[in-house]
């Protein structure tokens, strides 16, 4: 990586421009190594830590490897599955930071998902133009913590000034489509179209509307456009490693994004990742994306 690919966020996290694709687009990918396990327990199965392990034992006899992980949700965190940053001596550093609010990605996703939420109360209210039925809205808040009362509400209680009631809830960020989109975009134009093309309920004919009929893409699209870019960090034994999004594998496609693969593939001869969930769930999604 050259100075000017770099961003520092601090002094052990960085983003990586994607300018390094264009700059290394004629340069062979490296070997894809990816690990998974059986159904996890709800501990966990310790896919991180032998992802972590082997990247780090490859760079010990010699190889040039890079790590690639998806970032940890505070929700399960603060459960009882803990950090998603391995443990022991094959662990990803900066372990606290980077379980916690680390380069601020998910928050970016977070305020981008729930101002298209707002925007879709704030054009029903205001004589409906699209003419959204509102008991027919699938687009719901989100936030990153675990939180069973938050599943299904009712909000815009309290007469006009505070909303049209409706049922709704809250979803965790990281199974969201948002983040979804965020794992699967080749760079920001293509950001911009598919978070255009996303459902967010229908009318009262039963006709999708989409962001880009609230015209919420382009502002969608800008509150993500540091959080598109690869978060470089490093394992216990100082190997690099690139840490970048977290959709999960029941509701998407479960590894981390497509732009840190592709960034990690022309970097380094190895790179090592893992997959969310079990083999039939997380490594079977990730066996179809074009980009391995």
């Amino acid at each position: 990586l050259k100075e000017d690919e770099i961003e520092l966020y601090g002094r052990y996290m960085a983003k990586i421009s994607l300018d390094v694709l264009e700059r290394l687009k004629e340069k062979p990918s490296g070997k894809f190594i990816t690990v998974t396990a059986i159904t996890p327990t709800p501990l966990g199965e310790g896919k991180t830590v032998v992802a972590c392990g082997l990247g780090q034992a490859l760079a010990k006899i010699g190889k040039r490897v890079c790590n690639a992980t998806r970032e940890p949700s505070k929700g399960p965190t603060f459960g009882i599955k803990g950090g998603a940053c391995g443990g022991g001596y094959s662990q990803f550093l900066p372990m606290e930071n980077i379980n916690l609010h680390f380069t601020g990605d998910i928050h970016a996703v977070d305020t981008a998902h729930n101002l298209l939420a707002a925007r879709i109360d704030e054009s029903i209210l205001h004589h409906n133009p699209l003419n959204i039925d509102p008991h027919n809205v699938t687009w719901r808040y989100c936030v990153d913590l675990n939180s069973r009362a938050l599943r299904s509400i009712v909000v815009g209680l309290g007469g006009r000034a505070n909303g049209y009631p409706r049922e709704t809830g809250y979803d965790i960020t990281v199974a969201t489509e948002t983040m979804a989109i965020l794992a699967l975009t080749t760079g920001l134009h293509d950001l911009r179209k598919r978070l255009g093309r996303v459902v967010i309920g229908y009318t009262y004919d039963s006709k999708p509307v989409t962001a880009e009929d609230l015209q919420m893409a382009g502002v969608m699209t800008v509150l993500m456009k540091d959080a598109i870019k690869p978060n470089l960090v490093q394992t216990i034994e100082n190997t690099p490693a690139i840490c970048h999004a977290g959709p999960f594998a029941n509701v998407a496609h479960g590894n981390n994004s497509a732009l840190a693969d592709m960034v990690a593939l022309k970097l380094a001869d190895y790179v090592v990742t893992e997959s969310g969930f079990g083999a039939d769930c997380g490594l079977k999604k990730l066996s179809m994306l074009p980009v391995v």
